[in-house]
């Protein structure tokens, strides 16, 4: 597995990088990228986002979820949180923060 130093103010949703002339869209990954990119099972996935610890960027045609590269630092906090909180603690810091961030 490779670790990736992500820089998150340039991977908001949404966000285009532009390298040359060429404008990239962002990339968007579906929940077996994710499953194998960070080792939790699609079952956790789907629980975290079911929960509203990380939120789907989209859905391709099929039906299948999308996650903007924004998540893989989401993912990052809520494993690094498991290790002192419980999943409910960790739904109300973040509801904090989101309170925090909105005034």
């Amino acid at each position: 597995m490779t670790v990736v130093s992500i820089d998150s103010q340039a991977l908001q949703p949404g966000t285009r990088r532009t390298v040359g002339r060429l404008v990239v869209p962002p990339k968007r990954y579906k929940v077996g990228e994710l499953a194998a990119a960070t080792g939790l099972s699609r079952q956790t996935l789907h629980n975290y986002t079911r929960w509203g610890l990380i939120g789907e960027a989209g859905w391709t045609d099929g039906g299948h979820r999308l996650y903007a590269e924004s998540v893989f630092a989401r993912l990052q906090r809520v494993m690094q949180l498991k290790a002192t909180m419980t999943i409910e603690q960790i739904r109300a810091q973040f509801d904090r923060e989101s309170k925090e961030q909105a005034a």
